[in-house]
């Protein structure tokens, strides 16, 4: 093991720790994660409540690439995003199309008025329980998908010192107990653990820079003790192993 090599190295994949939307493909081929496996399909629950005539609200729907996915008339399509550079694709790439999206901040008021929707959807962003209610028509569809609060612990722990979840508590029975609460319908949903796996240490520098609120401080010159330890795990294991943590909300107003 090199390890200036393997630094300077290092210090490029952190330096390359930049995106738009929602892309990964800068590490595709060098981890595994079983997002694909999981025991429900996004996707088609949302498909399942739509047609044509529904307005629909994609909350913090990063660059819209699974908004477009959806094929729904742009003229019945809403979305909102917090994060910087993604308003900005948003800007560039949604309205053109005639897609109503609007910059809201994370978890916040949205910007729409009262009983705007037929459906709203969330895919890991944050959402307030009730600003949702407010802007479903009666009998409206709220469908989450979320990442819960044990996501990448096991990697969270291994890069940084004295690791504190950010989101501690994010769980499936947590937040039915919120929608319960403030009167929705529950009709489905469900929780999982799956693996993720990294095959080289750059990749996972990259992805703790990208997802900065698992990696909590991270940087290569403050942890790089922890990153050789992690080579040495990764020579004799072959893998760095963790796990991805989903739930899945479906209910009615």
């Amino acid at each position: 093991m090199d390890r200036e090599a393997l630094k300077k190295a290092w210090l490029e994949e952190e330096k390359a720790a930049v995106m738009l939307g929602w892309d990964f493909s800068h590490i595709e081929g060098r981890y595994m994660t079983y997002d694909d496996r999981l025991p429900w399909d996004y996707y088609d629950i949302v498909t399942s409540f739509l047609d044509a005539g529904k307005r629909l609200l994609d909350m913090e729907t990063g660059g819209g690439e699974f908004l477009r996915s959806l094929g729904h008339p742009y003229n019945m399509t809403a979305a909102t995003e917090a994060y910087p550079p993604n308003v900005e694709l948003c800007r560039r790439e949604l309205l053109p199309l005639g897609i109503d999206f609007c910059e809201a901040p994370s978890g916040g008021e949205l910007p729409y008025p009262d009983e705007s929707f037929d459906i709203v959807i969330n895919r890991h962003g944050s959402y307030d329980v009730g600003e949702v209610k407010r802007v479903l028509k009666r009998g409206g569809m709220f469908v989450t998908q979320q990442v819960g609060c044990e996501n990448d612990r096991e990697l969270s722990e291994l890069l940084c010192e004295n690791f504190v979840p950010a989101f501690e508590g994010f769980r499936l029975e947590r937040e039915l107990g919120k929608f319960r609460a403030a009167g929705f319908e529950i009709l489905d949903e469900g929780e999982t653990f799956l693996p993720i796996e990294f095959y080289d240490v750059g990749a996972l520098v990259w992805f703790a820079r990208v997802i900065q609120w698992e990696f909590p401080g991270f940087s290569v010159e403050r942890y790089i003790d922890r990153l050789y330890a992690a080579q040495e795990l990764l020579e004799r294991d072959g893998k760095i192993a963790g796990r991805i943590h989903r739930f899945m909300i479906t209910v009615r107003k």
